[in-house]
């Protein structure tokens, strides 16, 4: 590899549910960031790695929203949020197609103004408009901030999605890169497996509860023989009342979001997975400084 190497950090930020992690997955090529239509789904700072063995290595910080905070746990994401903006090299704002900028845009405008890092505006989901109206939505953006670039894609499609890794490259500075090139992820396996069936759990309630819940995992370990990894973990929740929707009648509930976590489990391992999940209530674990350092989400990962 050649001294013309470019690397760098590049953060994702955005309002909650405007595809942030579609995006995330899309670029990489496998899927590491979950995704779910509920906000607040992305807790942790994932790194993300995407090599070019010609051009280097974009490090990508997927970080929790940039909104006003409601509870402790809020107030903890936006500040690791906003400070990631210090620390990169570009920032991606991801925009939904409009000519409304609401209060949450506005919000952000203002974060970025005070941050001097070069900004990539995405306005993402252009699949869901007239190709003849994108023009307008640019142009809404342009007169508010002087972005680096502007980018109109879908990431959902994979439409005009290639181009973004050259666009970033662009403002990287030279250097060698950070990971040897199979890195993908630096989030250790079993924080992956706990926003797995994080996920699923969402995915499977639906709308029956908040987004209230925190996924732990006791044990992951792999047997000498047979090649199978033996995983236990306990979904936490907030309210009595939720042990039962989660385990549902009979069980059922929680033995579909096992299998369903567990068929995407294996498919990342790339080995047979025994998973045992339980429930257990925290009342108001969001609101509480222990129970939150409790399940992980330290302020000095931020």
């Amino acid at each position: 590899m050649g001294d013309n190497l470019k690397s760098g950090f590049v953060t994702l930020i955005g309002r909650p549910n405007v595809g942030k992690s579609t995006l995330m997955n899309r670029l990489i090529g496998q899927k590491i960031a979950i995704t779910s239509k509920k906000p607040q789904t992305t807790r942790n700072r994932i790194q993300t790695v995407y090599t070019d063995e010609k051009k280097g290595q974009i490090v990508f910080l997927d970080t929790p929203g940039i909104h006003k905070a409601k509870n402790k746990l809020g107030e903890y994401m936006v500040n690791v949020a906003e400070r990631t903006l210090q620390d990169v090299d570009v920032i991606l704002w991801l925009v939904e197609p409009s000519n409304f900028i609401g209060a949450g845009e506005r919000h952000i405008l203002e974060k970025l103004a005070r941050a001097a890092t070069p900004v990539i505006l995405i306005i993402n989901k252009t699949d869901t408009v007239k190709k003849e109206e994108i023009l307008s939505y640019i142009d809404t953006y342009r007169k508010e901030y002087d972005f680096a670039e502007i980018v109109p894609l879908s990431a959902l499609r994979g439409e005009n999605t290639e181009i973004l890794p050259d666009l970033i490259f662009k403002y990287l500075p030279y250097g060698p890169m950070f990971y040897d090139e199979d890195t993908v992820t630096d989030q250790p396996e079993r924080q992956i497996v706990a926003e797995i069936i994080r996920e699923k759990s969402l995915h499977a309630l639906d709308e029956e509860i908040p987004h209230g819940i925190a996924v732990t995992v006791e044990r992951m370990k792999e047997r000498r023989k047979g090649g199978i990894t033996d995983i236990d973990a306990t979904i936490v929740c907030e309210r009595d009342s939720h042990t039962g929707i989660i385990i549902g009648k009979g069980g059922a509930m929680l033995k579909k979001i096992g299998s369903n976590a567990r068929f995407e489990i294996e498919r990342l391992l790339g080995a047979r997975v025994n998973l045992k999940l339980w429930v257990k209530v925290k009342k108001d674990w969001r609101d509480s400084d222990y129970l939150i350092k409790n399940f992980g989400y330290r302020e000095e990962n931020g």
